[in-house]
């Protein structure tokens, strides 16, 4: 395929292609196992330790740079993705209510398919750098963040609604998470055989003096000696990651400022599917997916891009209170519902709606507090580190949540989740006076 082929043919797709096994992996699989039968206590601790790909993939990314070529990487991730779907549909236990032990190939897989879903990110991320200009990169940053989102709809909400209408249609729950899979296989494997045909060679930094250069497929993109300097390099990064002024406090910031939303995000959707007796607002699998990953996730988005849109305006420094009460008081709304139980289907959106736009205004304050930290030498790898604090700020707390919300119930679990906005406002307190007044602003 042409080097000079349009990235309209696939910028959309691979960052599609790049959301789709992230939210299968860390989201639908809460879903399915709880419709499976497993406690919340098993579902939420299994499902959490599927974060840790997240959390250490910048051990490997240097791998990513140094063996063959991006390219590679993504077609060959993508490749073992589409069979690792058709693996967790066909290790499905045949029966509801199983004992956890007969998870356990599934589990197996899940974890595999999320070690391939951050190689993936890896890939895909350091393709586009070379594959596109720097102006065509600014160009389509607004595109690759759109199909993301679209990619996280479809995760949530389309992925889990189609498996609840079959679960409705045959009556076998097994059965249409079965069906389900291997249906988000053979989507997979089209979108697999099209980044094979359509994804251009991309280019060598060290050759754009020169033209385009097409590396050989098969063949390592490097020599001997550059793997040596990466890891030198490497770990040069992450030893002054921890040198940096400051680091202490900003690690703790991470790590706390999203605890309220880390703690409750694992029992959301349990709590939409449990039924009235049990706590739980007794919503079907489908209804589900439309509340949470689908009017959930739009109002985040929408959140999240007014929460940009506001920090470019004041900076990051007026705007982080405001964002940091909107990202954990929302959290009531589960309170709410907890106690009173609504049965109306329009209430429970307008509250799953308020707390994940807030969340989604708040977030952004989280992000670019990560960005401002990782400023100066090594930005890039600081980053990664950064984004490596995100992953087990919400590892951590989701591990226990399922063990907290059983010995609680869900108000009670609830009242706990309310008490942790005490770690939010906490660690904002400490922040402002550090960060430059002027960061952010447009």
């Amino acid at each position: 395929m042409n080097k000079d082929k349009t990235p309209w043919l696939w910028v959309p797709t691979l960052y599609f292609a790049e959301g789709i096994p992230y939210f299968i992996v860390n989201v639908v699989s809460v879903t399915m196992f709880k419709r499976l039968g497993m406690s919340n206590a098993d579902l939420a601790m299994y499902t959490s330790l599927l974060y840790l790909p997240w959390v250490i993939k910048p051990l490997w990314s240097p791998l990513v740079d140094v063996v063959r070529t991006k390219r590679w990487w993504i077609v060959a991730m993508q490749t073992l993705m589409t069979v690792c779907f058709a693996a967790l549909a066909l290790s499905l236990p045949s029966r509801t209510g199983a004992p956890v032990s007969a998870f356990s190939l599934s589990l197996i897989i899940f974890y595999i398919t999320a070690m391939l879903s951050a190689t993936h990110d890896i890939a895909a991320d350091g393709y586009y750098m070379l594959a596109l200009d720097e102006h065509r990169q600014s160009l389509f940053v607004g595109i690759r963040s759109t199909f993301y989102r679209i990619a996280s709809v479809f995760g949530q909400g389309v992925i889990v609604v189609v498996a609840g209408l079959l679960e409705n249609r045959y009556g076998d729950i097994p059965k249409a998470w079965v069906v389900t899979l291997l249906a988000s296989s053979v989507l997979f494997l089209a979108v697999t055989v099209w980044h094979h045909f359509i994804l251009p060679a991309e280019e060598s930094p060290s050759a754009k003096s020169k033209g385009p250069v097409r590396v050989p497929q098969g063949e390592p993109g490097t020599g001997i000696a550059f793997p040596k300097a990466r890891a030198r390099s490497f770990l040069s990064a992450f030893a002054t990651f921890f040198r940096k002024p400051g680091v202490w406090l900003a690690m703790v910031f991470m790590l706390l400022y999203r605890l309220p939303e880390a703690l409750s995000v694992k029992m959301l959707t349990p709590f939409l599917l449990d039924p009235v007796s049990d706590g739980g607002l007794g919503l079907s699998t489908a209804q589900s997916g439309l509340v949470y990953g689908t009017v959930g996730v739009i109002a985040l988005t929408v959140g999240g891009i007014l929460g940009g849109v506001w920090s470019a305006k004041v900076g990051l420094r007026k705007a982080l209170w405001p964002m940091a009460l909107a990202l954990a008081l929302p959290c009531s709304v589960y309170l709410y519902m907890a106690l009173a139980q609504p049965s109306n289907i329009l209430t429970i959106y307008f509250c799953v709606a308020l707390d994940q736009f807030g969340y989604g205004f708040g977030f952004t304050a989280y992000m670019l507090y990560m960005m401002w930290f990782s400023q100066g030498e090594y930005s890039t790898s600081h980053y990664a580190v950064c984004t490596a604090f995100m992953a087990l700020s919400m590892m951590i707390p989701g591990f226990f949540a399922g063990m907290l919300q059983e010995a609680l119930g869900y108000s009670g679990f609830f009242v706990l989740v309310m008490v942790c906005c005490l770690a939010t406002v906490a660690v904002t307190a400490l922040l402002p006076s550090r960060i430059d007044p002027g960061y952010g602003k447009k």
